[in-house]
């Protein structure tokens, strides 16, 4: 058996109302200055005040940072870390998306580095990250990224996406809340939700993957698909936001341990050509994915449907893995996203750039169960266009 090196974020705090508990995590930090990033929506429903007011209570130097956007443009990563460059900031807590997970630590990070982003990314930088840079809480308002117990940054680029990952970029605290997730709308709820589960599915499927990754996401399944349907229906039921929080949360403990392989590969495409949001790109392609591999990961999958469906009867391995499939269009389906590209309005002659861009993720292609070539990624688009 392979032998695995895992990490994990210091402390992390879990649990409804969890984040009344960030005043006493700053206390023992000490900074004499906070720079909070978020989503600015978050700041105008008043969520981002909810959760910092102890602190401003308190008579802490709070600056609010709001000028980003969903999957962020390389440009918004630019400028956010050159403004914390020209700030006296001491500790940067993230509260929101991903997109703002990601950029806070990525700021937080990089703020103490010279040169610009650009130079820290992964398929095209020129740069090492050398300094751990300043202490940073990450706070998730949505069940979907993981990205308070992971070490990378998604940014977007012209045609698709690039990474800064390092293990500097790991949270001191990270903090879920399932409470500061009942704002969020079904429609962010259904994508957010299928993104956590594909971080699951594919971390069980990852050739990097081990049996601590496969029991952390083989339980974020179980959690996830028992409670995905009823969030997104009835945002305030409290056991399905608290099951998709914990369902998340241990999704990205498995995936940043094991990795994530060809749907997001495929996916990356998608929002950097397109803008479609993460989450979507997942959902869309996941049951495509699935389906071309499964010849190479049929046994992996028979035990996805039994997290998925444990009442499931099934004759074979084979059988199962057919079902597992179908099982998850028709979640998708469910939850309201749609199951083909050309119901997201991507043409046809799309699918040769997507698959260009698509095969020049090779850190994450590596990851997937069967290898996946340049002709592999151009029928999965196409079965994925069609709906075949």
């Amino acid at each position: 058996m392979n032998t695995a090196t895992l990490a994990f974020t210091p402390v992390n705090h879990t649990g409804w109302g969890s984040s009344q508990r960030l005043l006493s995590i700053v206390q023992e930090m000490a900074p004499a200055s906070i720079l909070v990033v978020t989503d600015p929506v978050l700041e105008e429903i008043g969520l981002v005040h909810k959760v910092i007011e102890p602190l401003l209570q308190a008579n802490y130097h709070v600056e609010v940072y709001t000028d980003i956007s969903p999957e962020p443009p390389l440009e918004v990563g630019e400028n956010l870390v050159s403004f914390t460059r020209s700030k006296q900031v001491d500790l940067v807590i993230g509260i929101g998306g991903g997109s703002a997970l990601d950029l806070a630590k990525l700021t937080a990070v990089l703020s103490v580095h010279e040169g610009k982003v650009e130079d820290y990314l992964n398929l095209t930088g020129k740069r090492e990250i050398t300094q751990k840079g300043v202490p940073k809480i990450l706070i998730p308002t949505t069940s979907g990224t993981g990205s308070e117990v992971t070490n990378i940054s998604v940014l977007s680029l012209e045609s698709t996406k690039d990474v800064v990952t390092h293990s500097h970029l790991l949270a001191d605290v990270a903090i879920v809340d399932p409470e500061l997730t009942l704002s969020v709308p079904a429609r962010v709820t259904a994508a957010t939700g299928v993104d956590a589960l594909t971080h699951a599915i594919e971390a069980y499927l990852s050739t990097q993957g081990n049996p601590v990754t496969d029991g952390l996401a083989l339980h974020a399944i179980k959690l996830i698909n028992r409670s995905l349907r009823t969030a997104v229906e009835d945002g305030n039921n409290r056991q399905a936001r608290s099951d998709m929080s914990y369902g998340s949360y241990l999704a990205g403990l498995a995936f940043f341990n094991a990795g994530v392989g060809g749907v997001h590969a495929l996916a990356y495409p998608l929002g950097g050509q397109f803008h479609l949001a993460h989450g979507e790109s997942n959902a869309v392609l996941l049951p495509y994915v699935m389906d071309y591999i499964r010849s190479r990961a049929t046994k992996r999958l028979a035990d996805v449907l039994k997290a998925l469906e444990p009442g499931a009867v099934v004759q074979s391995e084979e059988e199962a893995s057919i079902q597992c499939v179908q099982l998850l269009k028709q979640l998708v389906q469910d939850i309201g996203i749609p199951t083909t590209l050309r119901e997201f309005q991507i043409p046809e002659s799309a699918i040769e750039p997507l698959t260009n861009d698509a095969t020049k993720q090779t850190r994450l292609l590596a990851r997937s169960p069967m290898p996946l070539e340049q002709k592999d990624i151009q029928a999965i688009y196409t079965a994925a266009f069609y709906g075949q």
